[in-house]
């Protein structure tokens, strides 16, 4: 992660391009999941509002960002009739459109699978909350006229791999979701131009989609035949096709590659072990589904009964809501949890289904706190 006195180094650049590389202080509270690359969570007690601040958005990276380029050029090129190279210039005249849109590793609450399986170990705050604005990957598909038979976009962006034996990191998107109209290719967060840890100055946005196809960097989009080549795509980001037991072995035709987010929940506040005075006390978090909008949440404290929660935002695709319960407790300990529910009837189930790499941990949240006098 840049800090201030890397900023200072990097010398003038263009103002008018926006593109803001922000330095974040050790203050700002992001949670080093692993120092090279970069991996940095979001502290839990920022998932209690409806847009996650940018400085403290959690990152994600396998290889860490490559330098800025403010002259990075996007070409879309493969089965089209007419390959297209665009700039940041270039994209910034289309029409644009703004979304809200959760964006979620597919390994968050990896950390928290039993028994526990390689990789980083996410616990909570690998996600968070944004508004994306770009321009619709379809408009630009349409400039570029796609061949009848192609199925799949490869995607690829800047960063690259520390040594030649590792493998590009390359995914592909089939050609239905490129051309939904809530696929974009974002050039800004939360109303700035994209910071550099999170893309600059263009990244993919898939929204309801895990993160691994939020490619960022974006520098080639390639219209082909097939899914895209290489590790990260024929091996990783995989999942049972149907329910394995913990800690079992899969072979890989029994796998499938993973795309839609499942419906979670999270508590913000309390925070699991913390001390509160008696008197009123508020649960707060956030709910989400890739695939519907949250209709309700219900909250459980201590032996009582679920109840359901009041609740912040739209009910729309792909956005979380803000849940809040407000409740009177003594002296003592006690236990909060909360489930989610969509529009379509699904509930977040009580146990996360396992799996050989620790994807899309979506159990029950629960928190132990102490209520003093």
């Amino acid at each position: 992660m840049l800090r201030r006195r890397d900023l200072l180094g990097l010398g003038a650049w263009s103002a008018a391009a926006g593109l803001l590389l922000r330095a974040r202080a050790d203050e700002d509270g992001l949670l080093q999941a692993v120092a090279t690359p970069q991996d940095l969570e979001t502290p839990l007690g920022f998932f209690d509002r409806l847009i996650t601040p940018t400085s403290v958005f959690f990152v994600r990276s396998h290889f860490g960002p490559p330098s800025l380029d403010l002259g990075r050029r996007l070409t879309i090129d493969g089965m089209v009739g007419k390959p297209l190279e665009l700039g940041l210039a270039d994209l910034e005249k289309l029409p644009q459109v703004t979304l809200t849109a959760v964006l979620q590793c597919a390994g968050n609450g990896r950390a928290l699978h039993e028994p526990r399986v390689p990789g980083v170990q996410w616990r909570h705050g690998a996600m968070g909350q944004a508004t994306w604005t770009g321009v619709r990957l379809k408009d630009l598909l349409d400039k570029v006229g796609v061949a009848p038979d192609a199925r799949h976009v490869r995607l690829a962006g800047a960063d690259r791999a520390p040594k030649p034996t590792v493998p590009k990191y390359l995914r592909s998107i089939p050609l239905a979701r490129a051309l939904d109209p809530t696929t974009l290719v974002a050039l800004r967060m939360n109303g700035e131009p994209l910071t550099l840890a999170h893309g600059a100055p263009f990244r993919l946005v898939v929204p309801g989609w895990a993160g691994d196809h939020w490619i960022k960097w974006l520098t080639h989009l390639r219209l082909q035949k097939d899914e895209a080549e290489g590790f990260f795509m024929n091996t990783a980001y995989k999942l049972p096709k149907t329910p394995v037991a913990p800690g079992a072995a899969v072979p890989p035709e029994q796998m499938q590659s993973l795309s839609t987010i499942p419906i979670k929940s999270i508590i913000a506040r309390p925070a699991d072990g913390a001390s509160s005075k008696a008197g009123a006390q508020e649960i707060v978090g956030v709910a989400f589904s890739g695939e519907a909008a949250i209709d309700k949440v219900e909250v459980r404290v201590n032996d009582g009964p679920f109840v359901a929660a009041k609740l912040e935002g739209p009910s729309v695709p792909f956005a979380w809501r803000v849940f809040r319960h407000r409740f009177e407790a003594k002296p003592g300990k006690h236990t909060a949890v909360a489930r989610a529910i969509d529009v379509k009837g699904v509930m977040q189930p009580e146990t996360a289904v396992w799996n050989p790499s620790g994807y899309f941990w979506n159990a029950w949240h629960r928190v132990q706190w102490e209520v003093v006098a």
